[in-house]
């Protein structure tokens, strides 16, 4: 089945998605759901086009783009005025819901989407701080809906959350997984809280961070080289949960003890799955078991494969550096 996309809401998380789906060779329609004079969409229309080929032009300095692909891509883009809406969301089978983050402006245009759009197609909220559920009463159809979290800038971060509630079908959640995957993207299901993965995760390291500048404990220069040189770059080559698991539940387990008496016990205290895990002797690689099953694994492929990922962060952020065979 081929995919008809729509982008609803021309802002920027609207023609970001409709960037990357261009950039994937597919035609996607940008929908406007304002009403405007002709002088307000000829601004608008020239401001989101603009932004749209300028996007492009950047990746074509970076050698992503060919510079004679720039136009070509750029036209797969359909803007698409209020007055003529209807019909573009009557044609879609999956349609990107992206317009201001509160409940008012995401039912006027849920409740403009379902009016128009077959009753089939897949509505998929981009919200990063409303709930699938608390958008289930806004659609018809209801099995259709889902949260698609887009992570900025959307046509270049391949992260995709998707959020369903208890009645989104299974066959909606594989089409659009299938759909985002098709034009390169990773997608990852987490169930309705707030901040889904990322964001939830990312809140805390940036509060903290924040929070150590004003205390003094370092300055912002040396807390980014500290995340992009150490932090980011291991979490890039390992994933958060298979980290805790390659050091050890254990060491999680003692270093949360003493950050919760000396620093914080409201934001450093171990949930109780770690003090589990810790009395059940599961911690990790080096007991076989963790969050992951390690039992029957080649554990010495797997910590070659680790490095493997670690040396290619370290070759990606220049800091690489060859041994001194013969020293001077």
């Amino acid at each position: 089945m081929t995919e008809r996309i729509a982008c609803v809401g021309a802002g920027r998380m609207g023609r970001g998605m409709a960037i990357a789906f261009a950039y994937a060779g597919m035609p996607v329609t940008l929908i406007d759901l304002k009403a405007r004079s002709a002088d307000g969409w000829a601004r608008l229309s020239a401001e989101a086009l603009a932004e749209v080929r300028s996007s492009l032009q950047l990746l074509a300095q970076l050698g992503a783009v060919p510079a004679d692909a720039v136009e070509r891509i750029a036209a797969r883009i359909r803007l698409v005025p209020d007055d003529e809406a209807d019909a573009a969301l009557a044609a879609a089978t999956v349609i990107f819901e992206g317009v201001p983050e509160t409940l008012d402006a995401k039912r006027e245009a849920l409740a403009r989407v379902c009016a128009a759009a077959p009753a089939d197609a897949i509505i998929a909220s981009t919200t990063s701080t409303i709930l699938v559920t608390d958008l289930v009463p806004l659609v018809t159809h209801p099995q259709r809906l889902i949260n698609a979290h887009w992570l900025n800038p959307a046509y270049v971060i391949p992260l995709v959350e998707l959020s369903s509630h208890e009645g989104t079908s299974a066959a909606v959640r594989q089409r659009l997984s299938t759909l985002l995957q098709g034009i390169g993207k990773q997608t990852v299901e987490c169930g309705p809280a707030p901040g889904y993965i990322v964001p939830r995760l990312q809140a805390l390291i940036m509060n903290e961070a924040a929070r150590m500048v004003e205390e003094g404990v370092a300055t912002a220069e040396d807390i980014d080289k500290a995340t992009r040189y150490g932090l980011g770059l291991r979490f890039a080559a390992m994933g958060v949960v298979e980290f805790i698991d390659f050091g050890g539940n254990d060491i999680l387990y003692h270093a949360s003890r003493y950050l919760s008496r000396t620093l914080s016990a409201e934001r450093y205290t171990a949930p109780a799955i770690v003090d589990t895990m810790m009395a059940e002797g599961r911690n990790g690689l080096k007991s076989g078991q963790g969050f992951y099953d390690y039992r029957g694994i080649d554990v010495d492929a797997y910590r070659l494969d680790v490095l493997q990922r670690t040396l290619g962060m370290l070759r990606h952020a220049g800091q690489f550096k060859p041994p001194v065979i013969d020293p001077p």
